[in-house]
């Protein structure tokens, strides 16, 4: 099979596995097993936008084939409430409209993302217990509690008669992760006993020696960090970080400061928990506002932005335009969290500016400030001497990571071994799992209101707008092919002020010389005037600066 797009071409006995979005990167997670016909869905998550794609925030998975069998779309699991598992659905749904399936947590957590969408009422969401077993169409599904970054993390177990898999989701292995219980390492061992064919995993840590560290530690490492200061403190980590936000608290606690929230997702993600639950041992947040009348020595200002985002709360301290938060000279910023590949830049920006302040700043290189929740190589080896599958498939990772991963899992005996990519078609049972095709796989953008390709004209006009500047060039002539009026260049990101009215009078004659130039007969021609013109700028630039604009002529005929 080398294309797999008709259903027809599915053998109803078989076990298939078909990742579109998470192989081969980190973030756009979407997972697909396919069996008897029918399909089930393994998260449906985000990614975001950097500096090569101007004006876009929001990446997603592309759907198509799946909604080309949506019939077949039986439901979708989301193994927690993290953006790149489950990000996508507030965008995505409409295109699939079937049942989803959480826990508390995580479903309470999409109902806020889904209200903002208007989506609330119509999409409908199963509550699973944690540890609970159920059913969607062919497939018997069954939780297992792991720990993580955000509460209520699951790992999946699906059964069909052609074989067992365990979808390990996002996990580490935390003997006190604060929030939550640990692992369940009873039953994953059992799991292991009752026989599994193949088990998808985490492999965001594969490079990683060691273990990932405990969020116990970091807590009791806060405690400290927080006692050599006199002034005002403010920590940056991920909202979804409840955990964190939990050992934050208590640290500050054991400070005598008070805790304040800066950010709306911190707010939102403070709602999700306490309602089911979760940091109900500690007293009401402080608002930002309240925050100021506090003496300095007394707060801790938990902030948005570890990653540098431009519009969230540490941004915007550090710019100086937040409303309600100025931090000053001898403050100390502490970045709980570590930097996401891609986000160097804007973090380090936010840092120089609290440094120009006269702010301190400490980071994971500076002191114990964060754990990761993903496994590194131990808890990989632990998992597997638990699980002992028969078929290792890492996901979840960059290429680097996913074969770092497959090594481990051969060391670790695991008979076989088969590195994903998104697309790929993978016969999982009976028989020897192997590729057996590919299907169209991809990403879109959010574009302002519209979900468009990621590869598609728009990005790409953008990007080259972004590198190369752009010009557009406004020709008046006669049907017999005489200029009118002088040639009209508007350059766009390509000139300083005091160079432009000298350079556009320059490109103007050289636009009339080329134009003059053309025969009689291709004056008359608007194409043949408009790749003059164009050519004409672009040399221009090309000999000046090195660069080839993007150019529009603009042609008029009178």
């Amino acid at each position: 099979m080398t294309d797999a797009r008709d259903t027809d071409e599915f053998d109803p006995a078989a076990l298939y596995f078909v990742p579109l979005g998470g192989s081969g990167e980190i973030g756009l997670n979407l997972n697909l097993y396919g069996h008897a016909g029918k399909w089930l869905m393994v998260d449906l998550g985000v990614s975001f936008g950097d500096e090569t794609t101007p004006g876009v925030d929001i990446i997603l998975p592309d759907t198509a084939f799946i909604e080309e069998r949506v019939e077949d779309l039986a439901g979708l699991v989301l193994t927690h409430a993290h953006e790149d598992h489950l990000g996508a659905v507030p965008y995505l749904w409409e295109d699939l409209r079937c049942p989803v399936y959480a826990t508390a947590f995580t479903a309470t957590f999409l109902r806020h993302k889904l209200r903002e969408k208007g989506l609330e009422k119509k999409v409908q969401i199963i509550e699973v217990p944690l540890s609970g077993r159920f059913k969607i169409g062919p497939f018997d599904l069954e939780f297992i509690t792991v720990t993580h970054s955000i509460p209520e993390p699951n790992a999946l177990v699906i059964r069909t008669p052609a074989g067992t898999v365990l979808h390990s989701g996002d996990w580490k292995l935390d003997p006190d992760p604060v929030i939550g219980p640990t692992s369940d390492e009873a039953t994953l061992k059992a799991l292991g006993e009752q026989g599994v064919d193949v088990m998808v995993c985490d492999s965001t840590n594969a490079l990683v020696p060691g273990v990932s560290g405990s969020e116990a530690a970091v807590r009791d490492s806060l405690r400290q960090l927080f006692s050599r200061y006199d002034q005002r403190i403010a920590v940056t980590c991920f909202a979804s970080n409840v955990a964190r936000l939990h050992s934050i608290a208590l640290a500050a606690q054991a400070n005598d400061r008070h805790v304040a929230l800066v950010g709306r997702s911190l707010w939102r993600m403070d709602e999700v928990a306490r309602a089911n639950g979760y940091l109900t041992d500690l007293p009401p947040f402080v608002t930002e506002r309240d925050a100021g009348f506090l003496p300095r020595e007394k707060v801790v200002l938990v902030c948005t932005g570890s990653q540098g985002e431009p519009r969230a709360a540490l941004a915007r301290i550090a710019g100086g335009d937040h409303p309600e938060v100025v931090l000053d000279s001898g403050d100390v910023v502490i970045f709980s969290a570590r930097e996401i590949p891609g986000n160097e830049k804007g973090i380090a920006k936010i840092q120089n500016a609290l440094i120009r302040k006269g702010v301190e700043v400490v980071t994971a290189d500076d002191a114990f400030v964060h754990v990761s929740g993903h496994p590194a190589r131990d808890e990989l080896v632990r998992m597997y001497q638990w699980v002992r599958p028969r078929l290792a498939i890492p996901v979840h990772g960059e290429q680097r990571h996913l074969r770092a991963h497959a090594q481990l899992a051969q060391e670790c005996q695991v008979p076989n071994t088969l590195v994903p990519e998104d697309g790929m078609v993978i016969r999982l049972a009976p028989g020897p799992a192997q590729e057996v095709g590919r299907v169209p796989a991809g990403r879109l953008i959010i574009d302002g209101k519209r979900i468009v390709p990621f590869n598609g004209g728009a990005l790409k006009m953008r990007q080259r707008m972004a590198a190369s500047g752009a010009c557009v060039v406004t020709l008046v002539m006669d049907g017999r092919g005489a200029l009118l009026a002088a040639p009209k260049v508007t350059a766009m990101g390509l000139l300083e002020e005091d160079e432009l009215e000298e350079e556009l009078d320059d490109l103007s004659q050289r636009v009339r010389t080329a134009v003059e130039s053309l025969s009689r007969g291709d004056r008359q021609d608007d194409a043949s005037v408009k790749e003059a013109a164009r050519l004409a700028v672009r040399r221009a630039f090309g000999s000046s600066q090195g660069r080839k604009p993007m150019t529009d002529v603009h042609l008029v005929r009178v």
